[in-house]
């Protein structure tokens, strides 16, 4: 887990109403459950005490990126229906396995796979036609070589907002995000982490500790200026993809 805390926090920028915050993998966003583990959620808290915090987008855990933060009930009321009518528009970068085409859409209904079958992972999502509508579009930047096989990077845009979105739907065209242990080579992989933790056998097959998806971009118009802020590759994703040979 990184060090987090009120001091180290990666505040991109700074507003009266709103920030937006990079948050770290593997982080938890928020509390899910009532125990001691610090989110960042926590660290946020401990910054700005006296603020009315709401986080507008929500990051996996093994996700790292740009978090957008109301500091106000009447902002974060006006964000939230921006949010809704897709008027803050998010940009993610992802390195997936293989080769893929310049661009794709990906249309295919999510849903939880408990809903449909049996399944030993709750959080677990599949593509069932019973599911919510989904669409994922991406743009492939550049095609690299890792150990006899192809890695792409790939910039990634929602058009909806489902759980585990991009992970599913990119599994589905066979070019799972490179280290994700639930939607890559082999599920038991997450099952193995929440049981025992990690082990560094899992590299083999998964190449990277986490899943290597980065939320990029935020853009969105308040107060008559376009905000639009970017956000590269993280260290551990960068060091991997320079690895990768042309």
């Amino acid at each position: 887990m990184p060090e987090v805390n009120f001091e180290s926090l990666d505040i991109v920028r700074e507003e009266y109403d709103w920030l937006i915050v990079s948050k770290p993998a593997p982080l938890l966003i928020h509390p899910t459950r009532p125990d001691d583990e610090f989110t960042l959620w926590h660290a946020l808290q401990e910054r700005y005490p006296a603020d009315n915090l709401f986080l507008l987008n929500r990051l996996d855990r093994e996700t790292s990126g740009l978090v957008l933060v109301s500091r106000n009930k009447e902002t974060s009321s006006c964000l939230g229906k921006m949010m809704m009518h897709r008027l803050i528009h998010k940009r993610y970068l992802a390195l997936v396995s293989g080769a893929t085409p310049p661009n794709d859409r990906i249309d295919a209904p999510i849903g939880r796979k408990s809903d449909f079958e049996v399944s030993d992972i709750y959080v677990q999502q599949i593509i069932h036609p019973a599911g919510k509508a989904a669409q994922t579009h991406y743009r492939t930047l550049e095609t690299r070589q890792y150990q006899g096989q192809a890695v792409s990077l790939l910039e990634i845009e929602l058009l909806t907002g489902r759980m585990h979105q991009i992970r599913v739907h990119l599994q589905s065209t066979g070019h799972p995000v490179i280290g994700d242990k639930l939607y890559g080579p082999d599920p038991a992989h997450y099952l193995r982490v929440v049981e025992h933790g990690w082990s560094n056998d899992m590299l083999e097959s998964l190449h990277l500790r986490r899943q290597a998806l980065h939320a990029s971009r935020l853009e969105f118009e308040w107060g008559g200026e376009v905000i639009s802020i970017q956000s590269e590759l993280p260290k551990d994703l960068q060091s991997f993809w320079d690895s990768c040979k042309l």
